[in-house]
């Protein structure tokens, strides 16, 4: 890598509970605050970067993809994206439907690199839309829609998944493929998802504090295989939604295995989620 290619000069992961944006009177004040406060410092480096574009790691929830039709991986190289998809989810989000900026030529090449370092990511060239993945974190870190998006999709909603192994490396792949061009400077990943929670189900507002902890001290460590070891069965134990931590394992792995800060931690079951906001140590 020279002085003049790309470089990714932070990554952020957060929870994406629609709650955050769409019922924030529900918790505890005190709880409510600290993870807005999270959110605020997140907001508050980004801008410190100006990032000439932003790779958006999530999930969606079947918004755009179907049982027929869900990949491991997917890379959007649009120029814009709705969200949130109807205006009936935008009031359940308490956030107004917009068109997201997104950075297409950025897209393409982490497309056409991820080819060439042996991974087969879906190719979606135009018409993804915005659920709460990006739309609730979006709405408090980037409030205007500033910056342009590079959203990529992990499956994180229905076996089976990518490994956890397979979405470090994706990440590492990523974090390549920035430093592969020259075009695009200033990158910043946003990885969003998780933690704990159960969708549709019987235990849908139960949060496992326990493994959430779990996960915060591995990801607070640095230590790549601590990350890379988790088991299906393993994130079983947190609910169907905690596969969503696949896009935290990507973000990292973007890094090069710098340690992250967590900014706040708090189990909500008023927000149906094990809710956290972290910040890479790059």
């Amino acid at each position: 890598m020279t002085t003049d290619n790309g470089r990714i000069l932070g990554a952020f992961t957060a929870s994406h509970s629609p709650g955050i944006t769409g019922w924030p009177e529900r918790p505890d004040q005190t709880k409510k605050d600290k993870v807005y406060a999270a959110y605020d410092e997140v907001r508050r480096r980004i801008d410190e970067i100006e990032p000439d574009a932003i790779i958006a790691v999530s999930v969606e929830h079947f918004t755009n993809f179907s049982f027929g039709n869900l990949p491991a991986f997917a890379i959007a190289t649009a120029d814009s994206y709705l969200g949130p998809v109807t205006k009936e989810m935008g009031e359940f989000l308490d956030v107004e439907q917009h068109n997201y900026p997104g950075n297409g030529a950025l897209g393409r090449h982490l497309y056409e690199y991820a080819l060439t370092a042996d991974f087969d990511p879906a190719l979606v060239e135009g018409g993804l839309a915005f659920d709460e993945n990006f739309c609730v974190p979006f709405k408090l870190i980037d409030p205007d829609s500033k910056y342009p998006l590079v959203p990529i999709i992990v499956n994180g909603v229905n076996p089976p998944w990518p490994t956890a192994r397979r979405s470090y490396d994706f990440g590492e792949m990523l974090k390549a493929a920035v430093e592969a061009q020259s075009e695009v400077k200033k990158v910043v990943v946003v990885g969003t998802g998780g933690l704990s929670h159960w969708v549709g189900l019987p235990e849908s507002g139960q949060v496992n504090e326990e493994f959430d902890r779990d996960f915060i001290e591995r990801i607070e460590s640095g230590e790549p295989e601590r990350l890379r070891s988790y088991s299906p069965a393993d994130i079983d134990a947190a609910g169907n939604g905690a596969h969503e931590i696949r896009t935290w394992i990507v973000a990292a792995g973007a890094t090069g295995g710098a340690p992250f800060d967590v900014l706040a931690y708090e189990p909500i079951p008023e927000w149906l989620t094990g809710t956290a906001v972290a910040a890479a140590r790059i």
